[in-house]
């Protein structure tokens, strides 16, 4: 129950419409009661007048008694409605805030998210974060709304009822609930295998929902290995493993309902024997016996819903504690939050290096490097050699582990987030595009209202696009469909190029974003960007050489360290490995 504190936020935030419900469920509960009463009281008058008229004929007998229920049957028609108002009410309120709570929560959640560093989505799956999203909050509102209104109607009816009930005959009421106990302990002890049950469920769900996102995205390469039945097993496994803990789950809910109407049996037989007994004495009356039968029959629904109640709290409080796990995270924090993005001099290197978690070796070691405002620089590199990491280093999207990365002698964490954000273009490796048009995703980034026609034309012009866009027939405006499945893989690295390009950054970094392109069209891009990026600062990561040729400066990495640098002229002649590489890439025509 402790996780399910976090969500006092959320109920202090609407604690008057939660307060209001409360009071109808006390409401109805006490109309409730009086319903019981005018039953007794109603058949205790039909009986004595039943009896002040035996002598009478039938049909004045039968007058005599219907005259003297009547009264009763009006009052017992208005409590019961009253009684329903308050329900309705109770509902509208408690079930309401519910869905509210369940709104506040996921957008909490989502945004979040979205405040996490690079390194929690490295270590955690889609799938399982949509689940928790979804499934996880769709249980807490279940707590939030059903679970607390039953509880608190569960409260409420046994005060009443118990109350009522030793005002009427306190020996009987004892004898009644001797079985109680005996539920309660049942209750404690079976939540607690629910509890665990619970947790297992939600994990596996998370399992599937994983698998499901991963076959769906990766669904090409799937039939392209004609793979299917091999997912399909692997999906069906899991998916018994689901239903095999749901199984176990359900056998252990499967025992609350038939105990609890066992024990509210016996004691229904207990009033019967026992109040039968005591009207044979003279010190209870029937309409007591048909007052105790109802009372006990107005806790037979709280004492049935209790275990489904405590199932859905044992749920609730599991998947809180997946989304508190999650919660628990820090953000990317803004660090002053005060401070403008100012670029005027140069952005300086200093003994950076950054290990990611798990590796042996660091990824970045001893990297000292100064880029001044203005220039272009090139890196280039074997495979894994630390290229798209530097990259992320200048971005701040993951911070090195020691040395430093200054703009102006000034951290990353110096100035406002958003507002770095908003100077740093970046067009990363792996290219995402949204299922939307092909105009905004190039206007991405830029601020509401801002982007033209003009703007977004121009720089899909300069990313190389317009002879593309051309041949949709509806050009700008085409959706490209998921993850932009229309268009081809050079034709998505132009995208995402055009989209840094609208955004007329100060720094600009482009990691191998020409590597989907033929020789053409890149020299057209590099011409392009060259004449664009007059004044800008730019890093340029590529394999290809080609796209390095105008850079003023360009690095050589092998194992996370600066192994050449010069200019491309300089490291040509220099003989090294950058010269080797250029003969290969020359010979075998990857030069224009």
């Amino acid at each position: 129950m402790k996780e399910l504190l976090a969500l006092n936020v959320y109920f202090r935030r609407y604690a008057g419409k939660m307060l209001f419900g409360v009071c109808c469920i006390v409401l109805s509960n006490v109309v409730g009661v009086y319903v019981a009463v005018f039953v007794r009281e109603g058949l205790n008058e039909a009986v004595l007048h039943r009896q002040t008229a035996a002598g009478l004929g039938g049909e004045a007998l039968m007058g005599a008694v219907y005259g003297a229920a009547a009264g009763f049957v009006v009052l017992l028609l208005l409590a019961a409605a009253l009684k329903g108002l308050f329900m309705y009410l109770m509902r509208q309120s408690i079930v309401v805030v519910s869905r509210k709570v369940e709104y506040d929560l996921k957008n909490d959640i989502y945004n979040h998210y979205q405040q996490l560093g690079l390194s929690f989505y490295r270590a955690h799956f889609t799938g399982d974060m949509m689940a928790r999203i979804g499934e996880d909050v769709s249980n807490v509102r279940m707590y939030v709304g059903p679970a607390v209104m039953y509880f608190a109607n569960i409260i409420f009816t046994f005060i009443t009822v118990i109350a009522q009930m030793l005002m009427v005959n306190t020996q009987l009421t004892v004898w009644v609930l001797i079985p109680l106990p005996l539920l309660s302990y049942s209750i404690y002890h079976v939540s607690k295998i629910i509890n665990r049950r619970n947790t297992d469920i939600q994990n596996q769900l998370s399992v599937l929902t994983t698998a499901s996102q991963e076959t769906f995205a990766g669904i090409r390469v799937i039939k392209s290995f004609g793979a299917e039945s091999a997912f399909f097993d692997d999906f069906s496994a899991k998916t018994e493993e689901y239903r095999r803990l749901n199984m176990r789950l359900a056998v252990v809910n499967s025992l609350f309902f038939p105990l609890m109407i066992l024990l509210v049996g016996i004691s229904t037989l207990m009033v019967l024997y026992l109040g039968g007994r005591a009207v044979e004495a003279g010190t209870f009356s029937a309409g007591n016996i048909a007052e105790f039968i109802l009372y006990l029959n107005m806790l037979i629904w709280p004492v049935a819903s209790l275990g489904w109640t405590t199932a859905l709290v044992q749920k609730a409080a599991a998947s809180q504690k997946r989304i508190n796990e999650f919660l628990e995270h820090e953000g990317e924090k803004d660090g002053a939050a005060v401070l403008p993005f100012q670029f005027n001099k140069e952005i300086t290197l200093r003994n950076t290096e950054f290990t990611y978690p798990g590796a042996a070796k660091p990824a970045l070691s001893k990297i000292n490097l100064t880029i001044p405002k203005g220039s272009i620089l090139g890196i280039t590199g074997k495979t894994g050699c630390g290229k798209s990491t530097l990259a992320q280093v200048l971005t701040a999207q993951i911070s090195p582990n020691s040395g430093e990365v200054l703009f102006d002698e000034k951290t990353p964490g110096a100035f406002s987030r958003k507002d770095f954000n908003n100077h740093i273009a970046y067009v990363p490796q792996d290219v995402f595009l949204f299922s939307d048009t092909l105009a905004e995703n190039i206007a991405f980034g830029l601020a509401e209202g801002a982007e033209t026609d003009e703007k977004i034309a121009e720089a899909a012009a300069q990313a190389g696009l317009a002879r593309d866009i051309a041949q949709f027939p509806l050009g700008l405006k085409t959706l490209l469909g998921e993850r932009g499945v229309l268009l081809s893989g050079g034709q998505k690295q132009r995208v995402s190029i055009a989209r840094a390009l609208i955004k007329d950054a100060d720094v600009y970094i482009f990691d191998d974003c020409l590597s989907a392109v033929d020789a053409d069209t890149e020299k057209e891009i590099i011409t392009s960007l060259t004449q664009k990026l007059q004044g800008k600062t730019a890093i340029i990561i590529s394999h290809r050489l080609a796209s390095l040729q105008a850079a003023d400066h360009i690095l050589l990495l092998d194992e996370g360290k600066i192994v050449e640098e010069g200019t491309f002229s300089e490291l040509v002649r220099a003989g090294g490995s950058f010269s080797e590489l250029y003969k290969l890439q020359s010979n075998t025509n990857y030069l224009c």
